[in-house]
């Protein structure tokens, strides 16, 4: 009822006003605070108000009509925007049009309902992990809604309520995130191994890796009929990894209590993953490592030099990557994670690469299409974080109001804005 007064009295704010006109939000250099911005947008599409995504234009800039509640947002959340008339709004449209200009003006009209895949949900007393996770942070920092999900509530068959998936920082293998090594005589890697055996048993499931598996394949048609599904770190390359070993025992004994089939890499499916191909196991349960898709191990390059490139794609003939890869940069600093970045060598060929780092070979970011919906991967588990480490305090995006990298994952969480897709209930 709330959400229903307030958006009636912001549309006959906007009916009443004598002399149109729009909010323009540039989003280049000269913006405060480019995360808020998106925060700003999703607000106005949640109060049924269409938007414009003006692509490449000034950064990938916002615009939307003129009220007075719009405007106190834009002041009260710290947002740089600008008042223009009509005349003004119609002739950016126009050369915007130009088919000469690499550019393009997406229509938003429905915010997309979000969930994120995670266990870490105070309210019903779940476990909670010891890192934070970068796009729950920059969610809340945006001020964007969000719901959790978790394993019983995929297989219950809840991801058909929402439009976007976030998979949180997850070993979808069922080996506890190969910390054995490190932290298996700590509190909270005991706690995570009873719940997780607990919660598998009562879901019907013998092993760990079992219930994963269930639910990376609930996830995979989740996609297929028209979600999109967004996933960083360890979720990355373990849903594949999950994915390509189905009916194939890959953990090792001190993870399931029974030994791992020595010809696993042989069994291996590929035919069955979204982006990854070829790669083979590290057979050693004790490797912080899962396989060789990750750039991690071994990565010769230093804190000083890692950046990677953001590609420039046909506005008006690839509208999605070139919504994915907006920002008011195309260089983004590099940041670690326990999957930092991917080996190209064992990437599809029908994968879409959104940005690499040339010079070091790997892959950062990546988009591909299944069914009807698509998927992302992003590597690193926090872009303004180089090297974050389990309990490491979370980072106060306060104080990056302008991370490229936090970009990144916002233009992830509006783009499905401009498709037109009615909601599964």
């Amino acid at each position: 009822m709330k959400k229903l007064v307030c958006s009636f009295l912001i549309l006959m704010a906007i009916c009443l006003q004598a002399n149109a006109a729009y909010i323009l939000i540039s989003m280049d250099e000269g913006q405060k605070n480019h995360l808020k911005a998106y925060g700003i947008t999703y607000w106005v599409l949640n109060n049924d108000v269409e938007a414009w995504w003006l692509l490449n234009y000034e950064g990938g800039s916002f615009a939307f009509r003129h009220n007075a509640a719009f405007e106190k947002e834009c002041l009260t959340r710290d947002v740089s925007f600008s008042v223009i008339p009509d005349a003004q709004f119609n002739k950016i449209l126009l050369d915007i049009s130009d088919p000469e200009v690499n550019m393009e003006a997406m229509k938003l009209e429905v915010p997309p309902k979000i969930a994120v895949y995670t266990p870490t949900v105070n309210a019903k007393g779940e476990e909670i992990q010891p890192w934070d996770d970068a796009v729950t942070m920059v969610l809340s920092y945006a001020e964007i809604p969000y719901e959790t999900v978790y394993d019983k509530d995929v297989l219950d068959g809840r991801l058909a309520e929402y439009d976007w998936l976030h998979l949180h920082h997850e070993d979808f293998t069922g080996q506890y995130g190969r910390f054995y090594r490190t932290y298996s005589s700590q509190a909270w890697y005991k706690n995570h191994v009873k719940k997780m055996e607990a919660m598998a048993g009562r879901l019907g499931f013998d092993k760990v890796s079992q219930l994963k598996l269930a639910v990376v394949k609930e996830i995979k048609n989740y996609v297929g009929g028209g979600g999109f599904m967004f996933a960083m770190c360890s979720a990355t390359d373990t849903y594949d990894i999950a994915l390509a070993a189905e009916g194939i025992d890959i953990c090792d004994q001190i993870y399931d209590g029974d030994a791992a089939d020595p010809k696993a890499d042989e069994k291996l499916d590929f035919s069955k993953t979204f982006a990854f191909e070829n790669f083979g196991l590290i057979k050693s349960p004790l490797v912080y490592e899962y396989s060789t898709i990750d750039h991690g191990m071994g990565r010769n390059i230093s804190a000083d030099t890692d950046y990677f490139t953001l590609f420039d794609f046909s506005a008006k003939w690839d509208p999605v990557p070139t919504m994915l890869t907006q920002c008011h940069t195309k260089t983004v600093k590099g940041f670690m994670g326990q999957t930092t970045a991917f080996k190209k060598q064992y990437i599809k060929s029908s994968v879409l690469i959104l940005g690499e780092n040339k010079p070091g070979n790997e892959v950062r970011y990546m988009h591909g299409n299944h069914g009807e919906g698509t998927w992302t991967f992003y590597g690193g588990h926090d872009p303004e974080d180089y090297r974050h480490f389990v309990h490491d305090p979370e980072t106060d995006l306060n104080l990056h109001p302008n991370s490229p990298g936090y970009r990144v994952i916002l233009n992830n969480i509006l783009f499905p804005a401009a498709k037109k897709k009615k909601r599964k209930t």
